[in-house]
């Protein structure tokens, strides 16, 4: 089996918005969540042979994706494996004190959803593992069958907003007892076995194990945190009327990026530029149906 993804299964949403983004020639661009390259190439097009564009990312192969899409660029590019929670760390160390823009897209591409080594998808049979990075210890499987059934529960709760974490909790404790979970299809048997539904269940337009799987995703990968510890470092790396923009896709990601503009506001470091969220139009739900709920939000440096 090919494991390599495809560099047609991702498209850049909310791209008309970012395409909207004024940036200089020389300006200096960090996207700190790179992926293929999709938002960078569209940035990008306003930048120069002064203009320096930066990625980081933790997928080694993403890397070596967007470096192909984007060698054509006159910019200078700098590709750095690292999570943007380090993201201070990362510029400093290639050079770089300031930025233009900061950009971060919070979703999972199509493509690392169908990469069996990363055992992200419901919808096929994988080795259960969900981390990103592959450097780091802990995988899915191995917080599913040593977490106790309250950390499983709360856990699933607080980052899957799972009203029945509890009852996924008790089956997969019980379940673990006779063997131990290693597939994404075992997990998704004992989730919906806990709900009383089939696993090709369609009573709401969201698979019944997508609230656990991406409580697990984010555990296994500490998301929340290390969004927290990239917003905190942005504002010191911003110039004076440099950009900072956030795609999120989950309430949980949507809020904390809120509230942290809200507070630089308040504390006379940000300017927030979009009232609201910017939301995917139909024309684009239509096209790319993964950008349905993805929220951005902009905010300035003072």
């Amino acid at each position: 089996m090919n494991n390599t993804p495809a560099v047609s299964e991702h498209i850049p949403v909310l791209a008309e918005f970012t395409a909207g983004i004024n940036l200089k020639e020389d300006a200096v661009v960090v996207d700190a969540t790179i992926g293929f390259g999709g938002h960078s190439k569209i940035f990008a097009k306003s930048l120069g042979k002064d203009g320096i564009l930066v990625g980081l990312d933790i997928d080694s192969n993403c890397l070596k994706i967007a470096g192909e899409n984007l060698a054509p660029l006159p910019c200078r590019i700098l590709l750095v494996r690292e999570n943007f929670a380090n993201i201070t760390d990362a510029l400093r160390q290639n050079g770089i004190e300031k930025a233009d823009l900061i950009f971060a897209d919070l979703g999972v591409c199509s493509a690392q959803l169908a990469d069996t080594n990363k055992g992200l998808s419901f919808n096929e049979d994988m080795k259960l593992d969900m981390r990103l990075d592959d450097r780091l210890e802990l995988s899915a499987a191995d917080i599913v069958n040593s977490t106790d059934e309250k950390g499983l529960a709360d856990l699933i709760y607080n980052f899957g907003q799972e009203r029945a974490s509890r009852k996924i909790a008790r089956s997969i404790v019980f379940y673990r007892q006779k063997k131990r979970i290693d597939s994404t299809a075992e997990l998704v048997n004992i989730i919906c076995h806990s709900l009383k539904c089939s696993p090709k269940s369609r009573k709401s337009r969201i698979h019944p194990a997508t609230k656990t799987f991406q409580a697990l995703r984010i555990a296994v990968n500490s998301e929340l945190e290390n969004l927290k510890k990239f917003l905190s470092a942005a504002p010191n790396l911003l110039n004076k009327n440099g950009k900072i923009a956030v795609i999120s896709f989950h309430s949980l990601e949507d809020r904390i990026v809120k509230m942290n503009f809200r507070e630089n506001k308040a504390a006379g470091i940000y300017e927030i530029a979009t009232k609201k969220p910017v939301t995917a139009s139909e024309a684009e739900q239509h096209e790319n149906p993964r950008c349905r709920s993805a929220k951005l939000r902009m905010a300035v440096k003072l």
